[in-house]
């Protein structure tokens, strides 16, 4: 017991750091400068992207790849799109006060020049595995584009370990806990289920991964966001005065009121900044190991597609829970997490606990086969396509575990190493700019 102890106050101390206020400025800081540097692409091509992404939704002919643009960014999106829009938002805002969401859309918008280096480079750096299978992503292009294949090494290491926390045990724990106070469910019982549901898809692998999530990602999406319009259609009235609070408090303190203690300007920050990164992991390095899979002649393409990724999450997703938590007026009733946004939709709506408890499942359940992806593909890297299999059924087990575990080491640990994911993916993305910008022009320059 003593040993755990030392070791989880280690892990918090590391956790500290990855999520630091330096790590934080560096992750939102690289946002900035890829903006500048492409110009703000995320916002003059956003058009163009949401067309690729959601109409056209593939490229035309037999083009290299395993799956379609869509199914690409939907695979991203099951593992963004997660409890961090449910759980995070409400933390930060219960934290760092209304102002923290203003944080998170700055976090969102400058991510999205992130998001699309990153994948200009999973797509142009990709190789073809012995499975005939694309693999790409930030230990391809760190080892390829940088010739650190150590420094690359180190990322996949972070990202396959990591993924038995944040993409596994952690859900499937939310998922258990949530079923048992809505539907007084053994845990048990859950994780046996889930294990089943996603053993039936990651077995298959990507082609697999892909066609399911296409599916229950826009549904998931879709309901979700359809409950929180409710809430926001019928305290229509109030929206502009919420929205120019949440501006307000973005820059001034918020005073204590109900339950909340008060925040500074620095909590907003700090808070909004950090769930925003969180909940759509631009710079961590994750969904361009999605978006690598993508079929597409061209890296540009498939980053414009995958940078929407990040609008969805956090602009459409993370707004929509902001919001029904300030309308309904239980954002400051001292409640926080998963527990606050699921008060605030029973308030707004009949029946609303159980959108927020369907959405904590559906959310939890596609994480799960995204992060399962991300890990194989990283521990591909590592020892070869051999120890796909083996990772794949030690993931699937680790579900079951996690719906019945005691989670505070794990999720420190699989926070620590989702953080220290970003220092390698940092390096590459940094020092590989030029190569994101000459890519973007040569295609730009084509048309």
């Amino acid at each position: 017991m003593e040993f755990i102890a030392a070791l989880d106050a280690l892990v918090s101390k590391i956790n500290a750091f990855a999520w630091g206020p330096p790590m934080l400025i560096l992750l939102v800081g690289t946002g900035f400068w890829l903006t500048i540097a492409l110009r703000g692409l995320q916002f003059t091509k956003l058009g163009h992207a949401l067309w690729l992404a959601l109409v056209k939704r593939k490229e035309e002919g037999d083009e290299p790849g395993d799956i379609t643009h869509f199914q690409a960014l939907m695979t991203a999106l099951s593992a963004t799109v997660g409890t961090g829009n449910i759980a995070g938002v409400a933390t930060a805002i219960a934290v760092g006060g209304p102002g923290a969401l203003f944080w998170m859309w700055i976090t969102g918008l400058v991510g999205m020049a992130t998001k699309y280096a990153e994948a200009v480079l999973a797509v142009k750096y990709r190789v073809q595995d012995e499975n005939g299978e694309m693999s790409g992503g930030p230990m391809y292009y760190i080892s390829k584009g940088l010739n650190l294949p150590w420094l690359g090494a180190v990322f996949a290491i972070f990202a396959s370990v990591a993924a038995f926390g944040i993409g596994n045990m952690v859900q499937s724990n939310s998922v258990a806990d949530a079923v048992e106070a809505t539907f007084s469910v053994p845990p048990l019982a859950t994780g046996i289920v889930l294990m089943i549901c996603t053993a039936a898809v990651v077995l298959g692998g990507i082609k697999s991964i892909g066609r399911v999530t296409s599916i229950l990602v826009p549904i998931m999406i879709v309901l979700y966001v359809i409950g929180a319009m409710y809430i926001i259609l019928v305290n229509i009235s109030g929206v502009p005065a919420a929205l120019a609070f949440i501006v307000k408090q973005a820059f001034n303190p918020t005073a204590a009121t109900g339950g909340f203690a008060g925040a500074t300007i620095m909590m907003a920050i700090r808070f909004g900044v950090a769930r925003g990164v969180f909940s759509n992991e631009s710079g961590l390095g994750s969904a361009p190991i999605a978006a690598a899979a993508a079929q597409t002649k061209h890296p540009v393409t498939q980053a414009l597609v995958s940078m929407t990724q990040t609008f969805i999450d956090t602009i459409i997703v993370c707004t929509m829970t902001g919001l029904v938590l300030i309308l309904t007026g239980l954002w400051s009733s001292g409640d926080t997490g998963a527990e606050l946004t699921t008060k605030a939709f029973a308030a707004g709506m009949p029946g609303g606990a159980y959108v927020v408890t369907l959405g904590i499942i559906l959310f939890a359940y596609s994480t799960m086969l995204g992060w399962c992806y991300y890990g194989e593909k990283s521990i591909e890297y590592l020892f070869g396509v051999k120890s796909i299999l083996p990772y794949r059924i030690v993931f699937i087990c680790f579900i079951g575990l996690g719906a019945v575990a005691k989670l505070s080491f794990v999720w420190n640990l699989s926070d620590t190493l989702n953080g220290l994911m970003a220092i390698p993916n940092l390096i590459g993305l940094l020092l590989l700019t030029p190569v994101v910008v000459s890519e973007t022009k040569k295609f730009f320059a084509d048309k």
